[in-house]
């Protein structure tokens, strides 16, 4: 079970910072230090949204997906 939840991890949420330090024009080794700082701060508040925003990369990029598969025919 464990290393289910570092597989999914490992796969999808760590486009996270790069996906924020593109849009905001940061360097990507700030945005990860911003994160670990601020969940030792907010006792793990942070990681709650890192998932959530995971989660939403990830479907957004699905739904870019199916857009594009729609367009093919």
């Amino acid at each position: 079970m464990f290393q289910r939840v570092v597989t999914y991890f490992e796969k999808q949420s760590f486009g996270v910072c790069t996906y924020l330090a593109e849009k905001l024009d940061i360097s990507i080794s700030r945005i990860r230090l911003f994160f670990i700082y601020a969940s030792f701060l907010a006792v793990g508040f942070p990681i709650v949204i890192y998932v959530l925003a995971a989660f939403v990369l990830d479907v957004r990029r699905y739904i870019k997906k199916i857009r594009l598969g729609i367009w093919d025919l």
